[in-house]
């Protein structure tokens, strides 16, 4: 019971768990070590700092369209070693099929959890007006 009302309510701790992604999304082709493209460097950076500007406006103001937003860059970071021909490099595309899926199962929770819930209620809760 107690499971199911702590998952039932978008909490702040996700927006920060958010944000936490985004930062380790940014730095993982570095923390991988492994010799990759200058392109797929960049992709990895450009969608870290997507993913943490997202989880940061959700904390300020929830709306849909960032979760959505965050479910379409998991599922393009967990397709990016394919894209940019880094599947076989080693640590990055198991870095990037990892925060990926975290991702992914973080912007599902967020959006089942606000599923029902008015315009007028997801523009009241946020960590700025709680």
């Amino acid at each position: 019971m107690f499971i199911n009302r702590f998952f039932a309510a978008h909490r702040n701790w996700e927006d920060w768990f958010g944000m936490l992604l985004g930062l380790l999304i940014a730095v993982s082709p570095w923390v991988a070590g492994d010799h990759v493209s200058r392109a797929a460097a960049w992709n990895a950076v450009l969608i870290g700092v997507l993913v943490f500007f997202i989880a940061e406006l959700e904390y300020v103001v929830l709306q849909r369209w960032e979760e959505t937003g965050q479910l379409v860059l998991g599922l393009w970071l967990i397709a990016s070693p394919y894209v940019f021909g880094y599947f076989n490099a080693g640590e990055l595309r198991f870095w990037h099929s990892t925060l990926g899926g975290l991702l992914i199962l973080l912007a599902a929770l967020e959006l089942w959890q606000d599923w029902d819930r008015s315009d007028k209620d997801m523009l009241k809760r946020g960590g700025l007006f709680e």
